[in-house]
């Protein structure tokens, strides 16, 4: 039981804790943002996509 207490003490005095939490949280920001961006990017790219469709001729719809 005190080597329990003896590990709890030393992990909270120590700084390993504290650093990964702070990694933690920065890698999920980035993760949010760049979640944000892709499907920013992404309902953009639809568009173009969209737009440039809704611009070419009716095909003869004979396949290839």
């Amino acid at each position: 039981m005190q080597a329990l207490i003896h590990r709890t003490k030393a992990f909270l005095a120590s700084e390993d804790g504290p650093t990964a939490t702070e990694y933690a949280v920065m890698l999920a920001l980035i993760i949010i943002v760049a979640l944000a961006g892709i499907t920013l990017l992404g309902t953009r790219v639809n568009q173009i996509f969209t737009d440039v469709e809704g611009s070419l001729p009716a095909g003869t719809g004979g396949g290839v």
